[in-house]
C-alpha cells in the first residue's frame, strides 16, 4: 500500500526527537564561560544541495527538536560546492549536505572539510564514507539501466553498458548528458576505464542516435510509454512513477559484476573546516544517520539508507546483494574533466 509523503512524513518526524537526542543531545543554549551566562541558542547553516520539498522538513524538524537556529541555503551541489570554494576561509556554511559524493569529494580534495567524529562515520560501511574521515554518506542511489518489459526481455540486455554500443540498440536508447547523476556516472567511469574506452563509449552511444532527456524522471517516463526502450538512470525514479500511476510495464536492470554500469552514489555531508558550529554540525550529520531519517529516505524516495541496521525498501533488491564497482566515491570530484569531455564528443 502507498502511503503518502505527508502521512509518512508526519509519522517519521514523531520519532525523530528521541532518536536525535539520544544521540546528540540537546544544544539549545551556548554560553559564555567568562561570565556564565547564557548567550543564546546555537547556530547552524546548511548549504543544502538536496531538494528543499525533499529534505526541507527533516532539516527544521532538526531546528524545533534541537533547539538549533538553523539557517538553510539551497541550490544545485555542484554549485554549492563551487561557492563554497569561491568563499574559501570566510564561508558562512558549517555543513555541506550534497546529493553527489564527487562534489564532496572536491571539497575534501581542497581542504575544506573537516575530520568527522568516528561515531558518525561508523555508522556506514567503509565504502560510503571518505578514507580520510571527512565526509559520509547518508543514501544511496544505484546507476541502473530501465527498461521498457513490452519491448526488451531481461536476458537480451548485456552483461555491461558497454554493450549499448552495438548497433542493434540504435534508436532505443535514452540517456540524460547535463543531468548531474548522469556525469558522477561518467566520472566514475573515467575513473575506472580511463578516458579512452570513456570517450569511446560516449562515442558509441552517440552513433546510435539516442534520444535525449533533461533528467531521471523525463527518462524513466519514456520507457514506460515505449518511446524508449532503455535508458540510464538512478534506479529510484522508477518506483516513483510505480507509486503514482501503480504498475508499469518497466523494470531496473542492475549490470552484474561489478560493471562501473551498477555504481552506488550517495548523498552525504560533511562539516566545513573552520566553522564555527562544528559541534552543532556533527549533531545535524548524527541526525541525518539516525534510523527514523533513514527509514523516511528508505520508504518515502526509496533511495538506500546506509545506517548500518536499517533495511532498504523491500521492493528493492537487499544492497549487499548488488555487485558494485569497486571505486572510492572520492575519487569522482573532476567533474570539470567530464565536463570537458562531454563538450568534445557533442554532448552539451
Amino acid at each position: 500500500m502507498y502511503v503518502s509523503r505527508r502521512t509518512l512524513l508526519k509519522a517519521t518526524l514523531a520519532l525523530l526527537p528521541a532518536a536525535t537526542l539520544a544521540a546528540c543531545g540537546r544544544v539549545a543554549v551556548t554560553t559564555d564561560e567568562s561570565a556564565g551566562e547564557a548567550v543564546g541558542p546555537a547556530k547552524l547553516t546548511v548549504y543544502s544541495g538536496r531538494n528543499e520539498k525533499l529534505v526541507g522538513p527533516l532539516l527544521e524538524q532538526f531546528g524545533k527538536d534541537s533547539g538549533v537556529d538553523i539557517q538553510v541555503k539551497y541550490g544545485g551541489t555542484a554549485e554549492l560546492a563551487a561557492t563554497i570554494l569561491e568563499e574559501g576561509d570566510n564561508s558562512p556554511a558549517d555543513i555541506f549536505y550534497g546529493q553527489d559524493a564527487g562534489a564532496l569529494g572536491a571539497l575534501q580534495a581542497e581542504g575544506r572539510l573537516a575530520a568527522l567524529p568516528d561515531a558518525v562515520l561508523g555508522s556506514v560501511e567503509p565504502r560510503f564514507r571518505s578514507p580520510q574521515g571527512n565526509w559520509v554518506g547518508t543514501s544511496g542511489r544505484a546507476r541502473v539501466v530501465v527498461y521498457n518489459t513490452e519491448h526488451v526481455n531481461a536476458e537480451d540486455l548485456p552483461p555491461s553498458v558497454l554493450g549499448f554500443v552495438d548497433a542493434g540498440w540504435k534508436d532505443r536508447i535514452g540517456w540524460a548528458p547535463t543531468n548531474g547523476s548522469f556525469q558522477a556516472f561518467v566520472t566514475a567511469m573515467r575513473v575506472s576505464l580511463g578516458e579512452a574506452q570513456t570517450r569511446a563509449w560516449l562515442e558509441g552511444i552517440k552513433a546510435n542516435e539516442p534520444l535525449v532527456y533533461s533528467g531521471n524522471t523525463p527518462t524513466v517516463q519514456a520507457a514506460v510509454a515505449g518511446e524508449i526502450h532503455v535508458g540510464f538512470v538512478n534506479h529510484y525514479y522508477l518506483f516513483r512513477i510505480r507509486a503514482e500511476q501503480g504498475d508499469v510495464p518497466a523494470e531496473n536492470y542492475f549490470p552484474p559484476n561489478g560493471d562501473v554500469g551498477a555504481l552506488i552514489n550517495v548523498a552525504g555531508a560533511g562539516v566545513i573546516a573552520g566553522s564555527k558550529n562544528q559541534e552543532t554540525a556533527e549533531q545535524f550529520a548524527a541526525y541525518l544517520l539516525a534510523q527514523p531519517a533513514q527509514e523516511y529516505f528508505a520508504t518515502e524516495t526509496y533511495e538506500y539508507p546506509l545506517a548500518q541496521g536499517v533495511a532498504a525498501h523491500p521492493d528493492l533488491p537487499p544492497l549487499a546483494s548488488l555487485q558494485t564497482p569497486d571505486i572510492d566515491l572520492s575519487d569522482l570530484a573532476d567533474l570539470r574533466g567530464t565536463l570537458q569531455l562531454l563538450q568534445e564528443v557533442g554532448l552539451i
